[in-house]
């Protein structure tokens, strides 16, 4: 996919571009190692099913509580900032998991990763939608979840590697202990990217009024975005992220145990297989990022929620081939990587400088944390029900509740977020 637009960003808006796309890329290394080593926890009988589930759910739910505090700790001690907090979070809980023995271990240690996860996510989100022109932002923001797919791919590469000179026993433990990675990417986001000078103007008029006490700014930062003024937009958009989530958290962590173990497929097939699924995520967000820019965010949504309950429903439920398999994992992956480009920086959009962290940040995460009850639900169902039934039901219902909140939101696609407000 030509992304012609890179040539035409300034210096610091090609700084945060790499800033956020590489915080991005190694988040999503660490997260999707779990994804990936879950096969392996339970043929060593380390998990059960639901169990798995479980833990894929607690990740999630505590990104929604990162990404929410994290946007409230960026509208107050800004955007980069915050970013090498969530960075180094990430990358040292990742590395505790390698620890973990039972189940209730991998409970706590994978909801403290999440919490690190979603504020990275909504903090460059944010970031990046305060620095990039508005005719560009929806190709530059959506372009930065690209790298869910190159971290997925990193993860992908890694496994096989681990897994022909170490036994599964200890393979998986090593594959956690290389997330400390990540924590080299504090060192360039320190050293090279600017904090966003909307946001510095922001403060700076907000210190200039000196109206209210420190305490009172905080509390009215917290609960603004419940007030009339927005409560319909933060209720819609948080209803439409979880829609969104809800279906892409399903097939993220399950797609490899499907494959696995309802298809039959060994791990260097399966990895053949995820690899196309990739490629699609890679290729999603600069498709989405276009469109969106060209027809607005909403209509470009709800067209890619519509494909994507097309795929669904025949990757789960027709009796298909292995390359028909092979060739819709293509269009699944671009079509989840297109819907999660795009949330965070239209959420920007819909909120004012002051709470744009605050908002965006509690609506892309506590959809993040309602649609992280979707893989639990899957792994109770699936006991009773083949496992692409599960799967596929509940991800259709997902991406229709996303569909009908997107309906719901206004259009302010393009709107300048280079004033103070």
């Amino acid at each position: 996919m030509k992304a012609g637009w890179y040539s035409e960003l300034s210096g610091t808006e090609k700084k945060t571009w790499w800033a956020c796309l590489g915080g991005f890329t190694l988040d999503s290394m660490d997260s999707t190692i779990y994804s990936l080593v879950m096969p392996i926890l339970l043929s060593l009988a380390v998990l059960t099913k639901s169990e798995a589930g479980i833990l894929g759910s607690a990740s999630l739910i505590g990104s929604a509580l990162g990404g929410w505090s994290a946007g409230m700790l960026a509208d107050r001690w800004g955007r980069i900032r915050v970013m090498q907090l969530t960075v180094l979070w990430v990358a040292c809980f990742t590395a505790l998991t390698a620890l973990c023995g039972d189940f209730w271990q991998f409970l706590f240690v994978r909801f403290l990763q999440g919490i690190g996860y979603g504020g990275e996510v909504v903090v460059g989100g944010v970031l990046i939608s305060e620095v990039i022109r508005a005719s560009y932002r929806g190709r530059v923001g959506a372009s930065i979840q690209s790298g869910y797919a190159l971290g997925y791919a990193i993860s992908l590469a890694v496994l096989p590697v681990l897994l022909n000179f170490f036994p599964q026993q200890i393979a998986w433990k090593l594959f956690f202990l290389i997330g400390i990675i990540p924590a080299i990417l504090v060192w360039f986001i320190r050293r090279l990217v600017p904090e966003s000078p909307v946001f510095l103007n922001t403060l700076n008029a907000n210190n200039n009024k000196n109206t209210n006490s420190p305490q009172n700014t905080k509390t009215n930062k917290i609960t603004e975005i419940f007030k009339p003024k927005h409560r319909r937009i933060t209720l819609t958009a948080t209803l439409l992220a979880s829609g969104i989530f809800g279906g892409a958290y399903i097939m993220i962590t399950w797609l490899p145990t499907y494959l696995r173990m309802e298809l039959g497929l060994p791990v260097v097939s399966m990895s053949g297989y995820l690899a196309i699924n990739i490629i699609g995520s890679l290729i999603g967000p600069f498709l989405y990022g276009r469109l969106s820019d060209k027809f607005g965010r909403w209509k470009t949504i709800i067209l890619f929620l519509l494909c994507q309950m097309a795929v669904v429903g025949v990757y789960m439920f027709a009796d298909i081939s292995l390359n028909i398999t092979l060739a819709l994992g293509f269009f699944l992956g671009a079509l989840q990587g297109g819907l999660a480009s795009g949330l965070t920086p239209a959420f920007s959009e819909l909120f004012p400088t002051s709470i744009r962290g605050s908002g965006a940040g509690f609506c892309a995460s506590f959809g993040r944390g309602f649609g992280s009850l979707m893989p639990a639900l899957v792994g109770i169902f699936s006991s009773q029900v083949h496992l692409g039934y599960a799967m596929g039901g509940l991800a259709i219902t997902s991406y229709l509740v996303g569909i009908i909140a997107a309906l719901c939101l206004p259009n302010v696609t393009g709107i300048d977020l280079t004033e103070v407000n």
